[in-house]
This record gives C-alpha cells, sequence and structure tokens, in this order.
C-alpha cells in the first residue's frame, strides 16, 4: 500500500507559499479572496446560465469581489460600498422578477 499523499502536497504547497510570500510576490490575501469571489460569479453564469436565481447571485458575488479589492486599494469608505452594494442588489432582484427571465432549472420537490 502506497503512503497517502496529502503529507507531500501540503509540504510543496505550504512551502511554495511560504517562498512568495518571503519573496513578496504574493498577492495580498484580499486580492485574493477578491478574485475569487469574482471567479465564482463568473463561473455561476458560465455553468448555470442565464435565470432568475443566476441574475442576483453571480453579478453580487462579483460586485463584492470588486467592492473588497476596491475598499484596499482606493479611498472608498465602506459605507458607499453597502450603499452603492444595496442599490446593486435591490435592481438584480427587481429585474429577476421580470417574466422574460427563465426560472433556474433545477425545480426544488415539494415538501411532504
Amino acid at each position: 500500500m502506497k503512503p497517502s499523499l496529502a503529507f507531500p502536497l501540503f509540504l510543496i504547497i505550504a512551502g511554495t507559499i511560504w517562498l512568495l510570500r518571503s519573496l513578496n510576490l504574493f498577492p495580498a490575501t484580499s486580492d485574493i479572496i477578491a478574485a475569487v469571489l469574482a471567479l465564482t460569479g463568473v463561473c455561476i453564469f458560465i455553468l448555470e446560465g442565464m435565470n432568475k436565481q443566476t441574475l442576483v447571485v453571480a453579478p453580487t458575488l462579483i460586485y463584492i469581489g470588486g467592492a473588497i479589492y476596491a475598499y484596499e486599494r482606493y479611498p472608498i469608505s465602506l459605507s458607499t460600498i453597502f450603499a452603492a452594494g444595496m442599490i446593486v442588489s435591490g435592481c438584480l432582484m427587481l429585474l429577476a422578477r421580470s417574466d422574460v427571465i427563465p426560472d433556474s432549472r433545477i425545480k426544488r420537490l415539494p415538501k411532504k
């Protein structure tokens, strides 16, 4: 039986991150979180397509990623970011109510 790959992979990943951080080549944690949120939103659109649920969720994730990045890089107050986020989310929710936007392909099972 072969030994597990978990420990060698952990050493390689941890060592790579440590090396990049010590050489100041690793991006800030907030940048990584912002990129992951924005990419998640884009992936939701690609995988799920356009429907009532993804019309709200995907752009909201992209906005949150952009807001985190903007907050860390530019002199924007949290109050401004939250207010703009509320407006964007509200507009998306109103747009999702339209009959032109299709329902989600995945239907939930009724409760018994």
